[in-house]
């Protein structure tokens, strides 16, 4: 916990200062009470000069030996100044003549928290604990040394207790949110925050909290309540409006959230994300041209921002600019190297320009970095059928299947290339399992392979499932 400090600017405390400083120009020692080395010791931090403030604290040491205060202010300083095993040192001293102050046990905590030695840490936070006057922040700091110890279930106990001192501490309810969140507990996250909310319903952060939780559960209209909530009571609520935003895109509400994320604008700097985030959803209505101008916004003000590029890719692929587009897709893998999204993007755009040596090494890609994208493996052994290589068609599905056990368009496609292969028998084996797991979907078989309408065996067992 950082000391705050507060430089008193009354004239008891500039004629000190100047006082001191006409002791240091004279080379002399002069007297001053305990208060007034306060203070200037005050002072020189306030001007973030932490070497004259420890040689003021030596003086003070010098002329109150027996002020644990000033030791403690020593400790604080040494620590600012990566002099960890001195400021440990002072500390001890303090404890000495002062064991019952509460903020040497919280600067030990500080210290030890530093070092990564988190039971040394919390010892000396529970310690604190049972001397200090206000303890919500205390309580806030042993959360996070639970945090750090990866024990989130601790952290939350803890943060309860200090939002139970301190229903304002907007930050322990964005711990509390991250701990939530990492637990994946959003249902428990949602009952404390509804909780939170009757005993205090204008916390524009609990309800902020509760839409978030409600939009990780895909529960999307309660989120954008819950939103409206927290921008009713902060209505400068930036980061509100960008993820109700988010939560509109979600139910595919894409012109009211282009004008959501356009409110962000009245209350914050337009920032590349946010320009991303419309251009996708004028991409969603099919405006390509708006969609674009707003990559382009967005990859001008964050070059780094990959989906930025892969946006303008997208666009220009609409409208079978297929070149223009690779180039686009490139530099968005500049900077994603392992994104699969990319790279099936990459690999269409090739196929549909008839490199299908280069297409091939993308789907390969592909399917490393996400081997649960049904589509991909479809798209891939289409390619590889359509080259006559039928075998290494059917070799791809298998391994789809492998990957995605429950995916039935596998199977029905596997059908298909047994089939082209002569391999009736193993090709009626698919069928019955494809058939048993969602006979709806035969139509598929025939979508791909509409001659397989007049392949009586394949009919016949179809209709052993389809009444």
């Amino acid at each position: 916990m950082e000391e705050e400090f507060e430089f008193n600017n009354s004239e008891e405390a500039q004629q000190s200062i100047k006082r001191y400083e006409e002791m240091i120009r004279n080379e002399d020692q002069y007297f001053f009470d305990s208060q007034a080395f306060e203070y200037i010791i005050d002072n020189y931090i306030e001007k973030n000069d932490p070497v004259k403030a420890l040689q003021v604290i030596d003086f003070a040491v010098s002329q109150h030996p027996y002020a644990a205060v000033f030791l403690i202010k020593q400790a604080q300083l040494l620590l600012f100044t990566n002099q960890v095993n001195k400021a440990l040192k002072a500390l001890e001293k303090a404890e000495m003549l002062e064991p019952s102050d509460a903020d040497i046990y919280v600067l030990r905590g500080n210290i030890y928290q530093s070092l990564e030695q988190h039971l040394l840490a919390l010892e000396n936070f529970k310690k604190a604990l049972t001397l200090a006057e206000t303890t919500d922040d205390i309580l806030l700091q042993i959360a996070f040394v639970y945090q750090n110890m990866h024990d989130y279930e601790n952290a939350i106990v803890y943060i309860k207790k200090s939002l139970e001192q301190n229903m304002e501490n907007k930050d322990g309810l964005y711990e509390l949110a991250f701990c939530y969140d990492i637990l994946d507990k959003q249902e428990e996250s949602i009952i404390f925050y509804k909780e939170y909310i009757d005993n205090d319903p204008y916390s524009f952060a609990a309800w902020y909290n509760l839409a978030n939780s409600y939009h990780k559960l895909d529960r999307f209209e309660e989120a954008i309540d819950a939103y409206d909530y927290a921008i009713l009571i902060k209505e400068n609520f930036a980061s509100a409006y960008y993820n109700k935003g988010n939560a509109l895109v979600q139910l595919d509400r894409y012109n009211e959230a282009i004008e959501v994320y356009r409110q962000t604008f009245e209350y914050e700097p337009p920032n590349a994300d946010t320009y991303c985030a419309i251009g996708e959803c004028y991409e969603k209505l099919g405006e390509m041209d708006e969609a674009r101008s707003y990559y382009k916004k967005s990859a001008k003000m964050d070059p780094k921002l990959a989906d930025a590029w892969f946006g303008i890719g997208v666009t220009l692929n609409s409208e079978e600019r297929y070149f223009e587009s690779l180039h686009f897709y490139k530099k968005a893998l500049e900077l994603d190297n392992e994104n699969a999204d990319f790279w099936f993007a990459i690999a269409d755009a090739y196929y549909k320009l008839g490199q299908i040596p280069e297409s091939i090494q993308a789907y390969d890609k592909v399917l490393e970095y996400n081997p649960v994208d049904v589509e991909a493996w479809l798209d891939y052994s289409t390619l590889l059928y359509e080259q006559g290589r039928l075998w290494e068609a059917s070799e791809t599905i298998s391994e789809a299947i492998k990957n995605n056990p429950d995916a039935v368009e596998l199977y029905y496609r596997m059908v298909a290339y047994l089939i082209a292969l002569g391999n009736s028998d193993e090709a009626i084996h698919y069928l019955e399992i494809a058939l048993n797991a969602d006979p709806d979907k035969h139509y598929i078989l025939f979508d791909y392979l509409p001659q397989l309408k007049e392949n009586h065996l394949i009919l016949e067992v179809i209709s052993r499932f389809i009444k």
